[in-house]
Order: C-alpha cells, then sequence, then structure tokens
C-alpha cells in the first residue's frame, strides 16, 4: 500500500515540480543572454604570451609588442570604449605596437574618431598598421567594395595622427648594429594583397614579424621567412559555446579561430579584436594582446 501512496504522493509533485524547473531553465537563459549582450563585449582581457625567434638578434630579446585589433568603430562601438583599450595597451609600455585592421565597421563617419582615439598609443619603435576587410568596405571573399575610396580615408587619417600604415611593404626596426623585419600585408579579401612586394629588397632569411589581417594569409607565405604572423579578422567568433564550440564560423575559419597556432616552423597569433559586428559576445572576451619576443 505503502508503495502506491508513495507513487501517488510523487505524481500530485511533479506538476508543482515542473514550474520550477521551467522558471530556473528561463532565469540562467536569460542571465545568458543578459552576460553576453551587456556584459562580455566591453569586458576587455588582457593576455601575455611569450614567442620564440630563432636567430632574434640580442638587442630585440625582450621585444615587448602589443596587438590591438578588430575595433570596429561605429554608434556601438564608441569611441570612449576603445579608448580604454588603448591605455590599457599603453599601460603594458610595449616597444611596439601593432594595429591589425578594421578600424571601422562601415563608411566614412568614424575614421576621424577612431584615428583620434589611436593616436594615444605610443612605443619607442612606433605605432604600425594594416588595414582590414571593413577598411576596404570588402564585406566578404567575393572582394567587392561598397566604398571606393574609404581605405585611403582611413589611411591618411591614421598616418595624420602619427601611425604608420604597412601597405605591402617592409620597415625595420634598429636597435643599435641590430634591425629586426617588420613586414606588413594588405587584406586577402581586399585583391592587393601582394606578399612578393611586402618582402621586396629585404633578405628574405632574416627574422621578420608579419601582419595580416587575415590569419589565412600565412598559407600564402610559400618559403618566404615569418616567425609570428599576428592577425584578427575572426574576433574568435564572437560566440564559443560549450560543447558546440564557435557556431559562428564557417570550417575555414575555425582552422585559426583564435589564440596562437604554430603552422610549420611559424607562429601566428590571432586576435579576438576589440570591437563587435553584432553587440554579442559569449566565452570570446575582447582582447588586447602583449607578446615578449625572445631567443628560441
Amino acid at each position: 500500500m505503502w508503495k502506491h501512496v508513495a507513487k501517488w504522493l510523487h505524481r500530485e509533485r511533479q506538476p508543482q515540480q515542473r514550474p520550477g524547473r521551467l522558471a530556473r531553465w528561463l532565469g540562467r537563459g536569460w542571465a545568458r543572454v543578459h552576460y553576453a549582450t551587456r556584459i562580455e563585449p566591453t569586458w576587455l582581457e588582457l593576455t601575455r604570451h611569450q614567442v620564440p625567434v630563432s636567430g632574434l638578434p640580442k638587442a630585440f630579446a625582450g621585444l615587448r609588442v602589443v596587438q590591438l585589433s578588430d575595433f570596429h568603430c561605429s554608434r556601438h562601438v564608441t569611441p570612449s570604449y576603445l579608448a580604454q583599450a588603448v591605455e590599457l595597451a599603453q599601460a603594458q609600455k610595449p616597444d611596439v605596437a601593432v594595429l591589425t585592421g578594421d578600424f571601422i565597421h562601415k563608411g566614412f563617419k568614424y575614421v576621424n574618431h577612431v584615428a583620434k582615439v589611436l593616436a594615444d598609443l605610443k612605443a619607442p619603435h612606433g605605432v604600425f598598421a594594416v588595414l582590414g576587410n571593413h577598411d576596404f568596405s570588402v564585406r566578404n571573399a567575393l572582394g567587392i567594395r561598397r566604398h571606393r575610396h574609404l581605405h585611403q580615408a582611413i589611411t591618411d587619417a591614421l598616418e595624420n595622427q602619427g601611425i604608420r600604415v604597412l601597405r605591402n611593404e617592409t620597415v625595420q626596426l634598429v636597435r643599435g648594429d641590430d634591425a629586426l623585419h617588420l613586414t606588413g600585408v594588405e587584406d586577402l579579401w581586399s585583391r592587393v594583397c601582394d606578399i612578393e612586394q611586402a618582402y621586396s629588397g629585404t633578405n628574405s632569411t632574416e627574422p621578420r614579424l608579419v601582419l595580416a589581417h587575415n590569419p589565412c594569409t600565412i598559407e600564402h607565405l610559400g618559403e618566404r621567412r615569418c616567425d609570428l604572423m599576428l592577425s584578427g579578422h575572426t574576433h574568435g567568433g564572437q560566440i564559443n559555446l560549450p560543447g558546440l564550440g564557435r557556431v559562428t564560423l564557417s570550417r575555414k575559419g575555425k582552422r585559426f579561430a583564435a589564440g596562437m597556432y604554430q603552422v610549420d616552423d611559424r607562429y601566428l597569433y590571432v586576435n579576438k579584436g576589440v570591437g563587435f559586428g553584432f553587440r554579442v559576445r559569449y566565452n570570446v572576451r575582447p582582447e588586447v594582446a602583449l607578446l615578449t619576443l625572445h631567443p628560441a
């Protein structure tokens, strides 16, 4: 008899438990949505990395490189928020600062705004940049441009603030008698990426850092030397769900989604970016990266 009573009591309790479970599920879901849309998109993270470089000149041992990427300055990614990222980067006392593209989200409206914010970034060896696909107003691999001269407006605005934009070219960082190549190549989707031109006139066997907005650029280098490529573009997918992964990235995009990769004898670092295209991040905080070079 008591078995039947226990079963009956269990059945009677179930309808009362279901609303409670549903409420808890809805509450947790709403909390996650609130976190992903209101908190994490602007919760900056500082990441630190040690990078071994074969044949690195002694003078450059311990060189501190700070990287910012994918600003997407717009009505939603405000200059005041971007200023916080610049302040965090500047606090690391970098020897050189690099900016790997997508300064604006679309159009000309925020070009001067983002340039003025980035003007506060200073480093003894300079601040260098490459352009991203949004800076060419290109939204996909087809290379179709919406604003023909946007990239030049961004280049001019940055260089007016003392930021050197590398467009398929190489500069040398010099310490005493030693030098380190810094090469910047144009974005792959822009249809003006020219790696041969970027390396021209330099010794391709000497240690080199490469800036390229799209991380897939590393697959186009051939036998040319690259010790560390710094990229962005992916935003880390912005959403990284437990058990499902980076659901917004294609299979190709997931190969170099975020963080450090070793591709043959090269290192590739993919920055998660500061800004966003759509205001949601989950398990993919916006990032300022500090990379310190040391002899391998």
